[in-house]
């Protein structure tokens, strides 16, 4: 992998990334870990994966610290922060990248509980520990961020809605947050080239994400757009606190 973030650049800092076992959060927490963060891995059900990362990690020199949690039980989350003030006393960067909804087999209001409820209780939980000039980062996609103004698939729509909402009820904490020195980034990418949502979204309706990628030129992929939510977590906060990644021709803004 490249160097993304200058070596030396978190050297001292802490950061959490939900869902970092696998995917867009792995890569995310690595490159933090090779500019000197401390890193915590949050996991839901995949400790194999997150202890195996966090081997590699700390060949680097940094702490790694593996928490499982599941967003979506209050009690999890708060001892995952628990977890976090013990071993480092303080977080200076939350990446909210964990989120879901295409599973089979979950409950009718999942999508929202996950995606929108969630992320509001883990910022909650976190806020304690993020001191002034600590920063908060929303992972999102062009479907959900314009999905107010630009329809998307009908297999993704249920999921596009509920992280809109939940990117909005986010937003309404920046003022919140901006008094306490808290920097907050919504990060929007196109459709990720092999995350799992990618995957899904391919079984649902084949062809999609061909079809996406002849449109907009390009797709990045995990590591790329990985490295776009890592620097959105240390460049300056954007005046609108949104960095959009990719091509947004097709979207058509508010």
């Amino acid at each position: 992998m490249t160097q993304v973030l200058p070596a030396g650049a978190l050297d001292g800092k802490v950061a959490l990334v939900t869902g970092s076992s696998r995917g867009i959060g792995a890569d995310t927490v690595r490159y933090f870990a090779e500019a000197g963060a401390d890193v915590v891995i949050n996991f839901r059900n995949k400790a194999p994966r997150a202890e195996k990362l966090a081997a590699q990690i700390r060949e680097l020199g940094v702490r790694a610290l593996v928490v499982g949690a599941d967003l979506t039980d209050s009690a999890s989350v708060a001892a995952m922060f628990d977890a976090v003030r013990q071993e480092f006393g303080r977080l200076d960067i939350l990446v909210l990248n964990a989120s879901g909804g295409m599973e089979s087999g979950v409950a009718e209001d999942y999508a929202l509980t996950l995606n929108r409820d969630a992320q509001v209780g883990a910022l909650k939980a976190a806020e304690p520990l993020l001191g002034d000039g600590s920063r908060v980062v929303f992972v999102t996609s062009h479907q959900a961020h314009f999905i107010r103004t630009t329809p998307t698939m009908p297999e993704y729509e249920p999921v596009a809605k509920s992280k809109r909402a939940g990117e909005d009820a986010l937003r309404e904490l920046v003022p919140e947050l901006a008094e306490k020195g808290i920097g907050f980034t919504v990060v929007s990418g196109d459709m990720i080239e092999g995350t799992i949502t990618a995957t899904l979204l391919e079984r649902a309706n084949p062809g999609a994400i061909a079809g996406r990628r002849e449109s907009a030129g390009k797709l990045y992929n995990v590591a790329e757009f990985a490295a776009e939510v890592a620097k959105a977590a240390v460049d300056p906060v954007p005046a609108d606190n949104t960095r959009l990644i990719g091509d947004t021709s097709d979207f058509v803004t508010e």
